[in-house]
């Protein structure tokens, strides 16, 4: 049965932004006893990302977040909107600013830094940790490809294994982990259709029946590359999959400051967003895809209160002009995850596609150096190599 969703009572109210003049909300406390997982409280450690910030000593109360929509069903056909662009939290680049771009030529580091850094960028692949239902773990293969573990799952985030993107220079560091060294990919998910983040020779290389999370709008376009199990969800909608213990993870959509596009006519045609995945222990990884800084990090923060991670990008900023909207630069992200309330970050979506004209190596020097600006603690900012784990043991640690 194919479902048609009408979505303008969600819009007008959770997916509007601020009024002007307002500022954005940061990331709230959890409530006490922590985040609620199947009707269960699960205690929850200090968020770390927000404790560098100061302000007015006065207790402002905030209601608590909404309970979280029930879970729809994996694979439903939904009907959606023609356009999503009431989305957008900033107006798309005109003709003046692509005629600004192409005068300036500022998409390309300069010939020097690329000789220079290139080689300097971080490639360090291992292989993959043994994971079990109580532990969470993350691997970079590069740009904002991740393979997590959580639940007793593998979900590949955006995953992007070609050497080549279309309009966009060869990848400079290899895909960090080899594909004939995954376990069986259990889900993958999809923040957004630009090439660079929705790749198909990649998907045709998993089972037709993987299932895949997407944005609303994208799903049409996965089943017909034979796509079986295909989950499309609108922002603050979630679904869930069962994992090996007999328990779930849930898979929930959030916003994001960006945009879609595929082709010449399709201009916002699907969705955009993040994704944050919940275990049944209360364990919490955000993966932001592609975004610009604004408000919504706080009302994620405040509604999914407890994320143990955030995978964040730092790279792909510069001219600011033009990439300020959707693209967040290092010291961006870090107030995001501030503003998420995370207690980890690990940067993402750098030295591997160049598509933008800062030097390759500047996004980790800036992302550090605004850590430690910050004064959160530098063990809780996992600045990994292409193809390095980390693993968030079962004990919070």
């Amino acid at each position: 049965m194919t479902e048609r969703t009408g979505q303008r009572s969600e819009r007008s109210s959770a997916a509007s932004p601020l009024p002007e003049g307002e500022a954005p909300r940061t990331g709230a406390a959890a409530p006490a006893g922590g985040p609620v997982v199947g009707g269960t409280p699960v205690d929850r450690p200090a968020s770390a990302c927000g404790a560098g910030r100061t302000g007015p000593t006065d207790v402002i109360v905030q209601p608590p977040p909404p309970a979280l929509s029930p879970p729809r069903p994996v694979g439903a056909r939904r009907i959606w909107p023609r356009s999503f662009a009431d989305r957008l939290t900033s107006p798309l680049p005109g003709v003046r600013a692509m005629a600004r771009l192409a005068r300036e030529g500022a998409m390309r580091p300069v010939s020097s830094a690329l000789a220079e850094e290139i080689p300097k960028l971080p490639f360090a692949p291992g292989p993959l940790p043994d994971v079990g239902p109580r532990t969470v773990a993350v691997t970079w293969a590069g740009h904002a490809s991740w393979v997590v573990r959580i639940g007793g799952l593998t979900v590949l985030t955006d995953p992007v294994w070609s050497r080549k993107i279309l309009g966009t220079p060869a990848r400079v560091t290899p895909v960090g982990v080899a594909w004939r060294d995954l376990p069986p990919v259990d889900a993958v998910v999809i923040s957004h259709n630009h090439y660079d983040h929705l790749d198909l020779p990649t998907l045709r290389r998993l089972p037709r029946d993987t299932p895949l999370f997407v944005p609303a709008g994208l799903g049409d376009w996965c089943r017909r590359r034979g796509f079986t199990t295909v989950t499309e969800l609108d922002w603050w909608e979630g679904a869930e999959l069962p994992a090996p213990d007999g328990a779930r993870v849930r898979f929930d959509f959030v916003p994001a400051h960006h945009w879609s596009k595929r082709t010449l006519t399709d201009t916002c045609h699907s969705l955009w967003g993040g994704w944050v995945l919940t275990d049944r222990h209360g364990h919490r990884v955000y993966f932001a895809g592609d975004t610009g800084y604004g408000h919504w990090f706080g009302e994620i923060g405040r509604r999914y209160p407890g994320i143990d991670l955030a995978l964040m990008p730092i790279g792909a900023y510069d001219p600011r002009w033009m990439l300020r909207p959707v693209h967040t630069d290092p010291e961006e992200a870090v107030l995001a995850c501030q503003d998420l309330g995370a207690r980890r970050m690990a940067p993402m979506h750098w030295a591997t596609f160049l598509l933008s004209g800062e030097p390759p190596l500047e996004p980790l020097i800036r992302v550090r150096a605004a850590w430690r600006k910050a004064e959160l603690p530098a063990e809780d900012l996992w600045d990994l190599p292409v193809g390095a784990s980390r693993v968030l043991e079962q004990d919070g640690s």
